[in-house]
Order: structure tokens, then C-alpha cells, then sequence
């Protein structure tokens, strides 16, 4: 067994039944019956060439992780380092990708019954309604990206129809600001706040009270980045108390998620970023 899994044994297992408000458009349980949404398809990745595709990646699931597809904004530490447009991969967007996205769906694959697709969708907001087929959302580097006023606007829609948008690796306090200033284009009448120990998103399988920062691979020996010194959990709630933004800052959870399975990486950070991963994709389902 794995060290992660071994840190996580004990864990009872969820029942994690899609719910979603009368009058969404999303699809039961992401891909439930015919298939409207867009083809699986893997992009290049500033990190990794080919990544070994899993052999059952055509199959469908209840459950898929998406990850949002965005242009750099001015704060892009990647800008100039890589060619082509954004829409085709190998730029910020990517950081992480594909191995994180496939070890967090692993990881609710094996922990719960949920029934979770092993291969990743990668989403852009300006491809129509493709979004709305996809209840949860990931984003990466979101202290960097440039999201346009169209994207904004189609994620505000998203994210009031129900949808689940997790923003991670956002460190130091003026990629915090960049990232709250681009949130208020997105809901300029709601604010971004602390999540309180007893919501219900930190225990949905694993009790969580006791949270630490979880710092990226290259950031072990200082343990942040930049003048990220102490881990933060925020979120953006809707006018029924439903987290639609949860926003992990001065942390790397997609790192722990990449790594879990690499001695290297240490066994207390990827643990608790697979449970934090775990609990807010079976918050997204269940509320």
C-alpha cells in the first residue's frame, strides 16, 4: 500500500449521490447517459511530454475532474517561455497536468463510491455551454491567470447554476490581490471569506479541523512562497450558504495530489491534501 493511502486508511466510505438544484442545466452525475460533452483529449504540459493515458479512459463516470483552461494575465511567470496560444496547452494553465488531475480522481475512485472517471477534462470558458456539463472545476496558478470579462461572466453563470469552482497554488499576498480583484469582476456583490472549521465542506468523509500549509515540491525546505507564510482556506458562498468558490491560498494542493505516491514528498502534505481534495468533491455532489 501506498504511503498516502496507508495515512488515509481507516476512512469510511462516502455515498456520494449527485444533487443538484431544480433548473440547473447540468447532466445527473456528469456523464449519465447520452453523450453531449466534448471528447476526452490530453494537451501538452509545461511540466510533461506524453503522460501514459490509462487504458480505460473512454469509459464514462459519475464523477470526472475538469480543469479550467485560461489565458495568462500580468502576474504569468510563464509568459514568453513557450509558444502558441493558450487554448492548445503548454502554458500556465498546465502546471501540474495531467498527474495530479488523474492521482486526485484516483484517490476518490478508491476512498468513496464514487464512481470517478480516470482521465481528466480540460475546459475552456469560450467553448459555448461545454462548461455546464462539468459540476466541478478546477484551476491552478490563479494568482496569474487573465481571465476576460467573457470568461468572468460565464463563470459568475457557472458557478450560480450550481457549479464548483476549487482555485489552488496562489501565493503571497499580490497574487492574493490579483486573484480577489478577479473574483470581484466575477461576483462584485459577494466577498471572499475565511471558511469556518465547522462547515460542512471540511468534513463530508474526513474531519479536517486541524488544517497546515501544504507547500509545492520545489518549497519544502521554506515550507511557502514568496510571502505566502501561512496557509488560508476561503470560499464564496451563495445566498443558500452553498460554497461555490473554495480558494486554498499559500498552499499547493495540486502538488500533493502530483506527488502523493513519490518518496520524495512528504507523506503528511499529501495526505492531507487528498482529504482536503476528497471532501470538496463529495461537497460539490452532495450539495
Amino acid at each position: 500500500m501506498a504511503a498516502w493511502a496507508g495515512a488515509l486508511a481507516g476512512a469510511v466510505l462516502a455515498v456520494a449521490a449527485v444533487a443538484v438544484a431544480p433548473g440547473v442545466i447540468f447532466a445527473a452525475g456528469t456523464n449519465a447517459g447520452p453523450q453531449w460533452h466534448a471528447p476526452f483529449r490530453e494537451y501538452p504540459s509545461v511540466e510533461y511530454g506524453r503522460f501514459p493515458v490509462p487504458p480505460d479512459y473512454e469509459r464514462q463516470g459519475e464523477w470526472t475532474f475538469a480543469r479550467l483552461m485560461f489565458p495568462g494575465g500580468p502576474l504569468d511567470g510563464y509568459r514568453g517561455r513557450f509558444d502558441g496560444p493558450w487554448q492548445e496547452g503548454m502554458t500556465l494553465w498546465t502546471q501540474d497536468y495531467p498527474r495530479a488531475d488523474r492521482a486526485l480522481a484516483n484517490a476518490v475512485h478508491r476512498l468513496t463510491r464514487a464512481d470517478a472517471r480516470s482521465v481528466e477534462q480540460s475546459v475552456s470558458l469560450d467553448d459555448g455551454d461545454e462548461i455546464y456539463n462539468w459540476p466541478w472545476l478546477y484551476a491552478v496558478q490563479v494568482g496569474e491567470w487573465g481571465l476576460t470579462d467573457k470568461q468572468a461572466a460565464k463563470l459568475r453563470d457557472y458557478l450560480l447554476r450550481g457549479g464548483f469552482f476549487m482555485a489552488d497554488d496562489c501565493h503571497g499576498s499580490q497574487e492574493e490581490a490579483y486573484f480577489v480583484q478577479t473574483m470581484k469582476r466575477v461576483f462584485p456583490e459577494r466577498e471572499l471569506v475565511d471558511i469556518p472549521d465547522g462547515d460542512p465542506i471540511f468534513h463530508t468523509l474526513f474531519d479536517l479541523d486541524e488544517r497546515f500549509q501544504v507547500p509545492g515540491s520545489e518549497h519544502l525546505a521554506t515550507g511557502h512562497k514568496k510571502d505566502g507564510y501561512v496557509a488560508h482556506w476561503k470560499g464564496i458562498y451563495d445566498d443558500k450558504g452553498r460554497i461555490m468558490v473554495a480558494f486554498s491560498l499559500n498552499s499547493d494542493l495540486g502538488d500533493s495530489w502530483e506527488f502523493l505516491d513519490d518518496p520524495r514528498y512528504p507523506v503528511r502534505y499529501s495526505a492531507l491534501g487528498t482529504k482536503i481534495g476528497v471532501n470538496y468533491v463529495l461537497y460539490a455532489m452532495t450539495h
